[in-house]
């Protein structure tokens, strides 16, 4: 286990080395982080947590309870993993047929939110601060602000970065919470509005 005082790892998780892990990030009850992994500061690993090889964890994550990040799968900074989300990295498996030079690369973008049994389907980009809501099955590429729901994952609104739906205020899009604007650049892309 690598050494460094700058963060905490329980007594019953396991790291194989070599492996990076940023200062100030915990690592609970019985996780288990392979070889190559790269976490960035400030993270939260909750019980069960499994960190494929060569798996890339940016800054202020939060990975929650049983939650499996596989080989292929890029979180970059604030990404928030709910309790027993899914991720894929094989679009077609068997078990009697090895698949591991198919894998399909998964990138989850700054702030996104991937809610608590979700399931992400190996290949596809979800947007920054995107909202994919419990139970939702992704198999598309999810745009920046978007939020899904359902099975497949439909998009059904749009959500500021402070995770509340915004409402329509003619061609603009508002948060009821922060105040933050916003507008469609196109009918599947938003943008925020200087303040």
């Amino acid at each position: 286990m690598p050494t460094d005082p700058g963060y905490f790892v329980h007594p019953t998780a396991c790291v194989d080395g070599p492996s990076q892990i940023g200062a100030g990030t915990r690592v609970w009850h019985f996780c288990h982080l392979m070889p190559g992994v790269h976490i960035g500061r400030d993270c939260i690993l909750a019980q069960n947590v499994f960190i494929d090889r060569e798996v890339v964890i940016g800054n202020g994550c939060k990975i929650q309870n049983n939650v499996s990040v596989y080989k292929g799968v890029t979180l970059e900074d604030r990404v928030f993993c709910g309790p027993s989300m899914v991720f894929t990295n094989v679009i077609n498996p068997r078990a009697f047929i090895e698949r591991k030079a198919e894998f399909r690369p998964t990138l989850v973008r700054a702030g996104a939110t991937l809610g608590a049994n979700s399931t992400v389907v190996c290949g596809v980009t979800i947007g920054a601060y995107a909202f994919v809501g419990a139970g939702a099955v992704v198999t598309r590429d999810v745009p920046a602000y978007a939020l899904m729901h359902g099975v497949p994952a439909r998009q059904s609104g749009w959500v500021c970065r402070c995770a509340v739906k915004l409402t329509s205020e003619g061609e603009e899009r508002v948060c009821p919470a922060c105040a933050s604007r916003y507008r469609l650049v196109s009918p599947g892309q938003l943008e925020p509005l200087p303040t």
